[in-house]
């Protein structure tokens, strides 16, 4: 197996054992079609600019756990609380984290301008800067409808201080994709990203669209396109991509492609068929347990860790039905910080508040005793 470098994942040299790589469209006149920037703010541009640019090549992705992290507000303002964006951002990296994630859905990418999304993004990049957690990828949320957005979206990611960009398929005008449009808007925002970008494939947030692993196969081929999430939860596919693309995993390099599953109720199942770790948004209460799960995987306690992954998945059910209010009530009840969702998205009530606090109960008591 080809050992992966320090620097991300190389464009175009994934999978010796599959056929060449198509011939990426020319940059050229992506750039011409892609250059004008509508959403450029002056002066927050050029700062975001000074966020460490020249360490991307430093952060390489490895297997583990990576979190989708919460966006944070003052309750009677909905402004962002980035003081708490930045001290949970800590908390999670000091817990043994391999990355962290901005602009997702627990992240509230949604009801967020593009000036906030690239604050949350130099927030979190700052602070994990600011205690000694220079070397920890962040991967940044990139979704959007158009193909000229989502490379939009790339670019304030690099210059806020991300290193790797997720990109959910667009699915609002889904009924007039031709069956290669998907394929070509991968392709074209590969091309024009600065960063290297991850699929993002969750058909429950977009329309139903179900990437099958055939076309993640074919797109792990091209240039810049260095990973997958796969929140369907179909561990068979998960296992077929895996195995096509060798991924990298716990205890094998690989070729540098993570495949990473989405959600923390199937951490062990994604390890056991080659996946490269998990992205979830469990790790958000109890960040210990998700590592835990795949360090037991490692060392061969597999016993132990189908014990871990148990209880993991009961607290990862509480997160699942509770959705985002459901975390931030988690959240403060047990760490006295979270806040609430932005409208319309409801406040829970105190009776709403202690149903998911009983839902995480057994897995943040868990969490407590391997701090």
């Amino acid at each position: 197996m080809a050992p992966r470098s320090n620097n991300p994942s190389p464009r175009g040299t994934f999978h010796q054992d599959l056929p060449l790589n198509p011939t990426p469209r020319s940059l050229s006149i992506v750039e011409s079609i892609y250059s004008q920037s509508q959403y450029s703010e002056s002066s927050d541009s050029t700062a975001a600019s000074s966020v460490d640019d020249a360490h991307h090549a430093l952060r390489p992705l490895r297997a583990g756990v990576y979190v989708p992290t919460v966006t944070f507000f003052h309750a009677d303002t909905e402004d962002l609380d980035l003081d708490t964006i930045g001290k949970h951002a800590v908390r999670l990296a000091k817990a043994g984290v391999a990355g962290l994630t901005t602009q997702g859905s627990n992240g509230e990418a949604v009801h967020l301008t593009h000036q906030e999304r690239k604050l949350v993004t130099r927030t979190t990049r700052n602070a994990l800067n600011n205690v000694g957690f220079h070397h920890l990828p962040v991967i940044v949320g990139c979704g959007s409808q158009s193909t000229r957005e989502t490379i939009e979206l790339c670019r304030e990611a690099m210059t806020s201080g991300g290193d790797y960009a997720l990109v959910l398929p667009p699915s609002y005008y889904k009924a007039m994709y031709k069956p290669e449009s998907l394929v070509e808007f991968f392709e074209e925002v590969a091309d024009a990203s600065p960063i290297p970008i991850l699929i993002y494939n969750y058909p429950g947030a977009v329309a139903g669209i179900d990437i099958d692993s055939d076309v993640i196969t074919k797109l792990a081929q091209y240039p810049n396109i260095v990973g997958c999430k796969l929140t369907c939860g179909n561990t068979g596919k998960l296992g077929r991509i895996a195995s096509s693309v060798d991924a990298t995993t716990p205890s094998e390099e690989g070729s540098g492609f993570m495949c990473m599953g989405g959600s923390a109720d199937f951490t062990l199942q994604t390890l056991v068929v080659g996946g490269s770790g998990i992205i979830c948004g469990l790790g958000n209460i109890a960040p210990r347990a998700c590592v835990k799960i795949i360090d037991l995987y490692k060392v061969g306690k597999l016993e132990e860790a189908k014990k871990l992954q148990a209880i993991v998945a009961r607290g990862d059910w509480a997160a699942i039905s509770g959705g985002i209010v459901g975390t931030k009530s988690a959240l403060e009840t047990y760490y006295g910080y979270g806040g609430f969702a932005r409208k319309p998205l409801p406040r829970p009530n105190q009776q709403e508040s202690a149903k998911y606090a009983f839902g995480f109960k057994e897995l943040v008591e868990l969490e407590k005793t391997l701090s």
